[in-house]
């Protein structure tokens, strides 16, 4: 485990250090990764510096984001197979073309009546070892080019299926059409497919309308810092 800045120091950001960062909504991963590496460059009068990332968010999320500067973008490979913790809001009855909120809605369905045990039964079908489709809307590249691109183009998108772990996933409340789930997964989990395979299972339809992540291995969103906290920093 990597050790965390427990503070915003500029001189150890330039040195290089791992930064606990709390994703703003409609913020891109790049867009942190970007805005920290320009501090830097204009704190320090630089032309170049290295700052990576662990683990992109999509932009309609929230939360932990591990940042990795300087000398320390090269430990960067320690940090991709970690798991993964998310607070999620699933919204059943609308289906969309990107599984979350941000995409064009597909279908909308009427929600049938469902009981809690309904939904735990539903909802832990998924825990274990499971093989799951990404969404044709991501990073993942196919021909060397990212997915989202060949889709934004009109192209259809085929997404293969893979295996992935589910080590947990908690239902934390349910309002219908929304549940809300703690779900604590392996790495290359896509929240946005476990709401859309939900919403299959259940026969109506569901999108993600809400992510937060809260916890990346040993990390947690409690230690991380906000955007507004680090901008202060360097000012």
């Amino acid at each position: 485990m990597l050790p965390i800045s427990s503070s915003i120091s500029p001189d150890d950001v330039l040195s290089g250090c791992l930064l606990l960062v709390d994703k703003p909504q409609n913020w891109t991963s790049f867009d942190v990764v970007n805005k920290i590496k320009n501090l830097v460059r204009k704190k320090f009068n630089l032309k170049k510096f290295k700052v990576g990332h662990s683990g992109t968010l999509d932009p309609m999320a929230t939360g932990l984001l591990l940042i990795c500067t300087g000398s320390w973008t090269k430990e960067l490979h320690q940090l991709q197979k970690l798991d993964k913790q998310y607070m999620g809001e699933v919204t059943l009855g609308v289906e969309t073309n990107s599984y979350d909120a941000e995409g064009e809605i597909k279908f909308t369905k009427d929600v049938p009546s469902l009981s809690e045990i309904d939904l735990l039964n539903c909802i832990k079908s998924f825990i274990g070892e499971i093989e799951q489709t990404p969404p044709a809307f991501s990073a993942i590249k196919k021909d060397g080019k990212p997915l989202y691109q060949l889709a934004r183009a009109g192209k259809e998108v085929l997404p293969d299926p893979r295996k992935v772990t589910v080590h947990d996933i908690q239902l934390i409340d349910h309002d219908l059409p929304k549940i809300n789930l703690l779900v604590h997964s392996g790495s290359g989990f896509y929240v946005r497919s476990l709401a859309h395979d939900i919403g299959h299972v259940l026969g109506c339809g569901a999108h993600l309308s809400a992510l937060r992540r809260t916890a990346v291995g040993q990390y947690s969103i409690e230690d991380a810092f906000s955007m507004d906290e680090i901008v202060k920093a360097f000012s």
